[in-house]
Formats: structure tokens, sequence, C-alpha cells
């Protein structure tokens, strides 16, 4: 019994090595493999996420170099450029490293000779699943992905997104912040924004109305205003953000008791509001100089009328025709006498 024992067990480690001497060449093949794969995928994922953080530093120092400049802060925004090539950056390397690292693992898979098509069967219903599960999330993802590519907005710019309105304050894949008018921060879901109006892009329009008399010269009202813009023309900071002449486009409506004036400027992107308010305040007080009167003030024949003394006469009431009792007026006022009862004679 012992020597059956013995013969078994010498015989299954004959068997072991003879099967570890067959195979070991195997073996050793696709360690050596595998090895290689993983090697190569480390190494090409380090060398890409490198030329993809180079490549973004690269970006951030021209934004800062330009920043130092006069147009700097009209041309390059360093914290939209800086948050724009961050979030670029990141969905690059995020992506480089799934196709990089998702290659590699298939790789190792295949030299294990492990069938994938069960695998990639699975997987692909599970991302379904997931897709249909979180398609609000892939919504975003995508929405903000293009919004970067494409440069649609940025830090700094103020934006109408429909859903809200204000000025971009941090711009994220998923989400945008913006804060309103009111200084309220708006949270909007990049996959809610159906359409965006950038106010900051290119170039914007100053517009002012000025409404005055009927009476006024055109002529001498034209003089007045073209006075007061190469005055602001020449005058520093607004010389820098008029980006063309301020002209009297003509007259934009008449009314009987009133005509308005249009007046129009080209500005830098986000400045046409403050050059509207300075354009009022410049031409009334240009219009109180030149004596031209704009509708709301008063008169000048209200002001000589004001300086006359009141007419006493004025205040008093007319005579009543109800004050003489013999008046027709009187007479049919006055209340009809009770009839007199019947006298009865014997």
């Amino acid at each position: 019994m012992a020597a059956t024992t013995t013969d078994d067990a010498a015989e299954s480690v004959t068997n072991a090595a003879s099967f570890i001497e067959e195979n070991w060449a195997t073996w050793l093949s696709v360690g050596l493999r595998i090895l290689l794969i993983i090697v190569i995928a480390a190494a090409l994922r380090s060398v890409v996420r490198k030329a993809l953080t180079k490549l973004i530093n690269r970006m951030n120092s021209g934004a800062e170099a330009v920043e130092g400049t006069a147009l700097g802060g009209l041309l390059v925004n360093a914290e939209r450029r800086r948050q724009r090539s961050e979030a670029i950056g990141s969905v690059l390397r995020s992506v480089a490293s799934f196709l990089i690292l998702g290659t590699a693992a298939l790789m190792v898979l295949a030299a294990l000779k492990i069938d994938l098509a069960p695998l990639l069967a699975s997987a692909g219903v599970a991302g379904v699943a997931i897709g249909f599960g979180a398609r609000n999330l892939v919504t975003d993802f995508l929405s903000g992905v293009f919004m970067i590519m494409e440069d649609q907005y940025g830090v700094g710019d103020k934006i109408d997104a429909g859903v809200a309105s204000g000025e971009v304050i941090e711009v994220g894949l998923r989400v945008t912040k913006l804060r309103g008018d009111n200084g309220e921060i708006w949270y909007v879901r990049n996959g809610e924004i159906k359409r965006i109006g950038n106010l900051s892009q290119g170039w914007a329009t100053a517009g002012v109305d000025v409404q005055v008399k009927p009476t006024e010269n055109l002529k001498r009202i034209r003089e007045v205003v073209q006075g007061v813009a190469d005055t602001l023309a020449k005058e520093s900071p607004w010389d820098e953000r008029l980006w063309g002449p301020v002209e009297v486009l003509g007259l934009d409506e008449v009314l009987l008791a009133s005509m308005t004036v249009k007046v129009s400027a080209k500005t830098m992107p986000g400045q046409q509001f403050a050059v509207e308010r300075e354009l009022r305040w410049r031409i009334k007080e240009a219009f109180d100089a030149a004596g031209i009167r704009i509708i709301g003030g008063l008169p000048a024949g209200d002001e000589e009328d004001e300086a006359q003394p009141a007419d006493p006469a004025a205040a008093v009431a007319p005579p009543s025709a109800l004050a003489n009792p013999t008046s027709p007026q009187s007479l049919a006022t006055a209340p009809i006498p009770a009839p007199q009862p019947p006298r009865i004679t014997k």
C-alpha cells in the first residue's frame, strides 16, 4: 500500500515536471508579452499626459504675456483662457488615458487567450443601461465639451442663456456658473442651455435717445452733440472704449409735443452701458449751456407766466342765480304748498 502511494506521488511529480517543461516557454512568452504591453502603455500614457500638460501651460503663459499689454484685457481674459485650457486639457488627458489603458487591458486579455466577445457584449449592454439612466449627465457633459471646444463663452463674458443671464464666473463641463445683475449666482446645467447670446464678443453698440421740443433747431442740435462726441473721443478712458465715432443718426420719432434724436456709437464689448451713461450726462450739460430744452424740463414760456402775480379774482366763484329769491331758478326750487282741506258750509 505504501509502495503504491509512493509510486503515485512520483508519477504526479513527473507529470507536473513534464507539463512545466513543455509549457514554460509559452508562459514566459505570454508573461513577457503582458509585461511589454503594460510598460509600453504606461510609457505612452505618461508621454501623452506630459505633452498635453506642456501644451496647456504654453497656452496659459501666452495669455499671461498678452494680459500685461494695453489691449490685454480686451483681447485675452487670462482667467477665461486658463479655465478653458484646463478643461480642455482635463478632457484630453482623460480620453487619452481611457484609450491607452483600455487598449492595453484588451491586449492583455487577448494574450491570456480569454474570449473577449462575451465581455464586449456585456460591456455594451451595461453602457446602454448606464447611458439611459444617466442621460442628463451625459447630455450636460457633451454639451460642456462642445461649448468649451467652440469657445462659445468664457469667464468674464456677459451672456443670456435663456434660463438665466449674467456674467460668467466659472465654466465647467457639467455646470456653468453665472452672476446675475442683482448679485445672485445661477448654476445652469449645460444640457439645459438651448441658445446663447454673448454680449461680450466682437463689439457693442451704445444708443442714446434724446427727446427735445419740436421747435428746436435740428442743425444746432447736431452741432452741440457733435461737439460732445469730439470731446469724449479725446479723453481717457473713453478714447479706448469707443471703437468708432459718435454719430447722430437723425430723427427717430416726431410727435406733436416732442421729437427724438438718435445718437449711436460703436464701443468695445461690455462698455456700451458706461458710454451711454456718460453720453447722456454730457449731452444734458451741453444742452443746458446751449439753451436747448429737453422734454421733461420746464419750457421757457412757463417761467415768465410764473413770474406774474396770480389773479385774485380767479379764486372767486361766480354769483349764483339761487341767491335772488325772485329768480325763476329760486321759484322752481321752492317747496309746493300743501293743499288746504275743503271748507264745509251749512
